[in-house]
């Protein structure tokens, strides 16, 4: 979890290409549904919106992945090498499988790589609420829905699905200053079951009878070309061109009804950037580039009746036939003055435009479309100290933008029983201010101390609150009176907390290490003038580990831990969601504290086999995240074997 408005404000960005697009708030990690362990070679996380290079809109951070590079060869000869990797675990009856080659010669090479994941539906621990429990569960038999018994109520029935992931690189070096470098990839799943949804209740019975994602397809392409130069303007140029297409649908029919809705979205986005590093002398650097992004979204929808088979078509989550583009510019230095001081500063200039055309076939929206063009120019300085050895601070200023998307103005959807979602075409960009201040401790080459205070402040911060849609409060939606919310523009959000970390090498055998961070968030509230807690501030979190090495062998035992949000603590948007929390005294939802305790050890056969084995929450603690759908695994059995070659 990064930082402050994390899961709805992050940046996606693998192999120097952006993953969020038109219809995704940023932090939707279903765009990076191709990313698996087997294929990440590095990611780097960069906090809070000062990412010039990447994008004035990721107000909450960054997170960039690399994946599998090919190695090219260093002789005349043929370079082969590779993985290969099973796992079972026992929560989910997991089944996984991945094998990654690698072909290189002097100037041609070949990264490739298949992963297959299979899961069972998941089950929960036994030690915990009782309210997460799944005591019966809804199927469909001779031609009507029925309500049947969990014979296992921790077993969490309709969770489990398969996916698939394919990564294809080719690389041509022809010599010392050119790179070309060709990626694929494509990611694709079965059905998803809605778990959240399909334990909803609705008058003491089960709400649905059918909630599921279809299967969520991502394929990549992207052409990446390097230049190395001693021209004086650069020394390293890269030009990157890519092209996105990302599916996912819908498909939900409530409980003794024979109409299934379907929905499906489509998002075709095509990208380019242009970058360029130059090293002005010995302690300075620049940095400065060119970024153009084009998303084409389409949305269709049609109800099917289960036993005729009869359809009709119904309206659409997102306008049709909307586009997004966004333009940018950006330029960021970095300067060591002396051994003491260095400078961070950078800036970058945003365009973006949104069309959206919106039929008025089923609902009478009192506009015909959304058209916006909103541009800003954000920056970002920053200041390392080093004031001695074995000390640094470091203190960084930045701002954010963030444009109103296709999801924020033009959605349509019941965000949760009583509720609907409806399109809202004046927001406005929301701009982000973000302070924090850090330090770090060294003593010798054993021992790590950090810490970092943040602050950030959202002005027109875009969140959901109550609405009326053509002078109503309420409207029909699917058959049910629903109140009439939209994401709007707030006065102010803020964030703030802090994090630390101590690491520490006891000997050459033994190690600790623990983290924690502690984050509030809070939102106006127009409506009574007072603030209100921010969904997106999660609770205390934090882990501790003890660590082994010796020969082959790693061992590592760590506990994993969140704090408690009370009820009064909760996100009104949360506290209208109780089926995904437990209940305290007085019968109101709340997320309770939790840990885990989990150890993980891995051994060195030989020079090709590496056993891995885990027993992660060894004391089978029932605990569902914070604001998740789904309640966690509960004692979890691990059993994986590498094979290099």
């Amino acid at each position: 979890m990064i930082r402050g408005f994390a899961t709805n404000r992050i940046l996606i960005v693998v192999d120097g290409v952006r993953m969020n697009n038109a219809i995704y708030r940023s932090g939707n990690l279903q765009n990076v549904v191709s990313l698996d362990a087997g294929t990440i070679e590095n990611a780097e996380v960069v906090f809070g919106p000062g990412s010039v290079i990447y994008g004035s809109d990721a107000i909450g951070g960054v997170m960039d992945f690399h994946t599998l590079t090919p190695k090219l060869s260093s002789t005349n000869g043929l370079r082969f090498s590779g993985n290969a990797m099973t796992r079972w675990s026992t929560a989910n009856n997991e089944k996984t499988g991945s094998v990654n080659l690698n072909f290189g010669g002097s100037k041609w090479g070949s990264a490739t790589s298949f992963t297959y994941s299979d899961f069972d539906d998941l089950k929960m621990g036994s030690n915990g609420p009782d309210e997460y429990l799944r005591p019966e569960y809804q199927i469909r038999r001779d031609g009507k829905d029925e309500i049947v018994q969990n014979d296992d109520p921790q077993k969490q029935v309709a969770s489990g699905y398969n996916q698939w992931n394919v990564l294809q690189k080719v690389r041509f070096r022809p010599n010392k200053s050119w790179d070309f470098n060709y990626n694929f990839q494509y990611s694709t799943t079965s059905d998803v079951p809605r778990y959240d949804r399909l334990v909803e209740y609705r008058n003491g019975n089960l709400r649905d009878g059918d909630w599921h994602y279809g299967p969520q397809k991502w394929m990549l392409h992207s052409i990446q070309a390097t230049h190395l130069s001693e021209s004086g303007i650069y020394n390293r140029a890269r030009l990157t061109l890519a092209y996105q297409d990302y599916e996912e649908s819908r498909h939900d029919r409530a409980f003794g009804r024979t109409s299934l809705n379907n929905r499906t979205e489509q998002v075709k986005a095509y990208s380019a950037n242009l970058d360029f590093d130059l090293d002005i002398n010995k302690k300075s650097n620049l940095f400065y580039g060119l970024e153009a992004i084009y998303n084409d979204i389409s949305s269709t929808a049609f109800a099917e009746n289960i036993e005729s088979g009869a359809t009709s078509t119904i309206f659409t989550r997102y306008p049709d036939g909307s586009t997004w583009q966004s333009y940018a510019a950006y330029i960021s230095y970095k300067n060591n003055i002396n051994r003491q001081f260095t400078l961070l500063a950078g800036a970058r200039y945003n365009q973006v435009a949104l069309n959206s055309p919106f039929d008025k076939t089923f609902f009478p929206f009192p506009f015909d479309e959304a058209d916006i063009s909103k541009g800003d120019l954000n920056g970002s300085l920053g200041f390392v100290f080093r004031p001695s050895e074995g000390w640094q601070f470091n203190l960084n200023g930045s701002t954010g933008f963030r444009s109103p998307n296709v999801d924020d103005i033009g959605k349509l959807f019941d965000s949760e029983p009583g509720n609907v979602i409806v399109p809202n075409p004046n927001l406005e960009p929301e701009y982000a201010y973000n302070l924090d201040f850090g330090f770090v401790k060294s003593f010798g080459d054993k021992v790590r101390l950090d810490a970092t205070g943040f602050y950030t402040i959202l002005d027109n911060a875009i969140v959901r609150r109550d609405f009326s849609f053509n002078g109503q409060d309420s409207v029909i939606y699917d058959g049910e009176l629903s109140r009439v919310q939209a994401l709007q523009n707030v006065a102010q959000a803020k964030v703030y907390g802090i994090q630390a970390g101590l690491e520490a090498d006891l000997n050459d055998k033994w190690s600790v290490a623990s983290y924690l961070t502690w984050t509030e968030g809070e939102e106006d509230d127009e409506e009574t003038g007072e603030s209100v807690p921010l969904r997106h501030a999660p609770p205390l979190f934090g882990a501790t580990y003890v660590n082994f090495e010796a020969d082959r062998l790693r061992v590592s035992l760590y506990a994993q831990y969140n704090g408690e949000i009370k009820y009064e603590d909760l996100a009104p948007s949360e506290q209208a969601k109780p089926h995904l929390y437990a209940m305290d005294d007085n019968g109101n939802p709340y997320s309770p504290s939790w840990f885990t305790l989990n150890l993980k050890a891995s051994y060195q056969i030989n020079q090709v086999l590496q056993i891995n084995a885990g027993l992660e929450n060894i004391t089978d603690q029932r605990y569902r995240p914070y604001s998740s759908g789904i309640v966690a695994p509960g004692r979890n059995l691990i059993l994986a074997l590498r094979a290099r070659f």
